[in-house]
């Protein structure tokens, strides 16, 4: 089973910009919560601060809660290597390891964590590209460049690196928008068969998307979160006028 991860006053800065405004929000376990809005609203910012990525970022801060577990990740002495591992991440652009061949991509997060048995990463590999929805396509060039596979093939590969670790949240960034229709379809389909085993969050630039793969929105505009919900109702009747604007695409 996935954990919920519970956000309470999220406040994020580059700099002296502010650019999360006190933001509460609830992403639930063993469902998908979307988080839509146009560019620069502060979506990516969202999701990189739930796995403490944001502060990787030269005079970038947060302040505010994330409780997984009720166990707050910016708390004193939590270490943000461990939150990373528990909150795995999927970025827009695949980026597999160059050098690495599709079995060391998947066995690098694996290595870090002392698994060093040969019989044990060939277990792991094996269960998170299957979970990936990728062994059948790779299982003949495990030794390949991670970096030949086609770009669908790549950002399942990136997923199945992620899952190698045995995360409790996977959060992905706009996984999809550099990919062609069909291998769009096939991560959608992923999404929706690992949300039984996780917890996933999705920031998606594709309101179709959205409404296809979560069972919660969140709309976010300038830093703010507008509205969140149960998707089929924000996508029908929207409780703010921004949101259905936004929706309607008169911006954005």
């Amino acid at each position: 089973m996935g954990d919920g991860i519970y956000v309470k006053d999220l406040r994020a800065w580059f700099g002296d910009t502010l650019v999360l405004k006190g933001v509460d929000l609830t992403v639930a376990p063993n469902a998908v919560t979307a988080i839509i809005g146009p560019s620069g609203c502060g979506k990516s910012t969202f999701i990189r601060c739930l796995n403490r990525m944001h502060e990787t970022v030269p005079g970038a801060r947060v302040a505010g809660q994330v409780l997984l577990n009720s166990e707050d990740l910016y708390g004193p002495g939590v270490d943000p290597v461990q939150v990373r591992r528990r909150i795995g991440m999927v970025f827009q652009k695949a980026n597999p390891f160059p050098t690495m061949s599709v079995f060391d991509n998947v066995a690098a997060g694996l290595r870090l964590g002392g698994v060093r048995r040969k019989s044990r990463l060939q277990e792991e590999v094996e269960r998170a590209l299957r979970h990936a929805a990728l062994w059948d396509e790779v299982k003949d060039d495990l030794d390949k460049s991670g970096v030949s596979l086609s770009g669908g093939q790549q950002q399942r590969l990136c997923i199945a690196r992620a899952l190698a670790v045995d995360p409790q949240i996977l959060l992905m960034d706009e996984p999809c928008s550099a990919l062609d229709p069909i291998a769009t379809a096939k991560i959608e389909e992923l999404i929706h068969d690992l949300k039984k085993e996780l917890t996933i969050a999705i920031v998606t630039h594709n309101m179709q998307q959205a409404a296809r793969v979560s069972e919660w929105t969140g709309f976010f505009l300038m830093g703010e979160l507008v509205e969140f919900g149960v998707t089929k109702e924000m996508f029908t009747t929207p409780g703010d006028k921004r949101t259905e604007d936004y929706i309607t695409g008169r911006f954005g």
